[in-house]
């Protein structure tokens, strides 16, 4: 079991396994869990601390992976005891493995059923209106990434668009969910949202307010967009204000000067980049301000933006490793993303584990398996919310001039019922 929340329905189980014998709980690892849902709330020794407590429990063992198979030649039950919830859905293959093992020695499968008036979907969402705390927001950004190849990030700029990525989820037709696993906070789509141009016009006490929105409705561990970190005095302030509200990750750039976008189409002479030693040394301040090692401080090299060349983004990266760099973000404006695969490689002959960040916004043509194959383990999706509502409240407005009513574009907008039920008043 996975037992991130114990309901009757577990109870019910262990019940009726005490029937047979004395009971050994495989208790699916956190790795285990990530291949067929969400990272679980609660970690491996919290959720073994829990089953462990229970009447009637022996023993609780890791399962690592879906397949029992290992565990159940070790151990040798005479019974297993599960839920007949797992006849249909990504589970049914588990199951047929578990009736073939247990006939090499005469096991028997004894399924339970499934326990009526218990939905794991209500508790999920009963758990996501009580919130979570900063602590636990805060740790999930590492718990996630220690146990998926890739992790999905996707931008939002205030509190329904943290919604969208909180909620938004479809099945694969492996029957797997698949959803966004973290909220970036950017300062462009930010700034935009609040009409004001990406050049650090939205201070951070004002950014502060859009975390806060966010943090309110939302559960999802949360990378913010640092731009340069600002003066290496002002830093460590960003640091202890972000890490106090939970925020998981501080994206920083090695830029200096005036405020102005990579991604503008303009000369790269009008961006001054940091040298290597002062970034080094603004990554270092960064990591002795914090209170944990969870925050995570990431470093953004902007040497291929700058046309400075493969070589420097590679020299940079080592060093900003060496500094102690949580992640590596290497930004490109080159379309085909050929070189930031190019980088990937390189660096990972030397950097096997630490992790990378990608941001397809210039080459939205490459595909997350191909990043994620290419060795990086974090990809963001950075402004594609705000870019997405903007043509179409610009169409509505368009249209409600044209017609001299709503009434045409009412059917192309979400019914007054629906909004309402977005956001209830209780």
């Amino acid at each position: 079991m996975s037992a991130d929340l114990v309901h009757p329905g577990h109870l019910n189980i262990i019940k009726k396994g005490m029937e047979y014998g004395d009971i050994v709980i495989g208790l699916l690892t956190d790795e285990a869990i990530a291949s067929y849902k969400r990272v679980p709330y609660l970690s491996f020794e919290q959720r073994k601390a829990i089953v462990e407590g229970l009447k009637g429990v022996s023993e609780v063992v890791p399962q690592a992976t879906l397949d029992y198979g290992e565990n159940l030649r070790l151990i040798k039950p005479d019974f297993v005891v599960h839920g007949d919830d797992w006849r249909t859905g990504v589970q049914q293959a588990t199951r047929q493995k578990v009736i073939e093992v247990l006939e090499e020695w005469g096991g028997q499968l004894i399924e339970v059923p499934y326990t009526k008036g218990i939905s794991s979907t209500a508790i999920q969402h009963s758990l996501k209106e009580i919130g979570i705390t900063p602590e636990n927001r805060l740790k999930r950004l590492k718990r996630i990434l220690a146990v998926k190849k890739t992790l999905i990030a996707l931008e939002s700029h205030n509190g329904l668009s943290g919604m969208i990525v909180e909620n938004t989820s479809y099945n694969t037709s492996a029957g797997t969910p698949l959803e966004f696993d973290a909220i970036w906070l950017s300062s462009l789509t930010d700034s935009f949202a609040k009409g004001k141009p990406d050049i650090e016009a939205v201070d951070f006490t004002s950014r502060l307010q859009t975390v806060n929105e966010i943090i309110e409705v939302t559960t999802k561990p949360i990378i913010f967009d640092g731009d340069t970190g600002g003066r290496i005095d002002q830093f460590p302030f960003m640091v202890r204000t972000l890490e106090r509200l939970g925020v998981s990750a501080i994206i920083i750039e090695d830029k200096v000067g005036q405020k102005r976008n990579s991604l503008l189409d303009e000369s790269p002479s009008i961006h001054e980049q940091d040298s290597i030693a002062d970034f080094c040394q603004k990554i270092a301040v960064g990591l002795k301000s914090r209170q944990t090692d969870d925050l995570m401080i990431i470093a953004r090299i902007e040497s291929l933006i700058l046309g400075k060349g493969m070589q420097d983004a590679l020299t940079r990266a080592e060093a900003y490793a060496k500094a102690g760099a949580s992640a590596i973000m290497i930004h490109s404006k080159e379309k085909t993303g050929k070189d930031i695969m190019e980088f990937a490689a390189i660096f990972r002959k030397s950097h096997p584990y630490l992790p990378m960040v990608a941001v397809p916004t210039t080459y939205p043509v490459v595909k997350l398996s191909d990043l994620s194959n290419s060795g990086f383990n974090v990809v963001i999706y950075a402004n594609h919310l705000l870019r997405s509502a903007y043509p179409a409240m610009e169409k509505t407005a368009l249209s409600i001039l044209q017609e001299g009513s709503a009434e045409a574009i009412e059917k192309e907008i979400i019914p007054l019922s629906e909004f309402f039920k977005l956001i209830p008043a209780t």
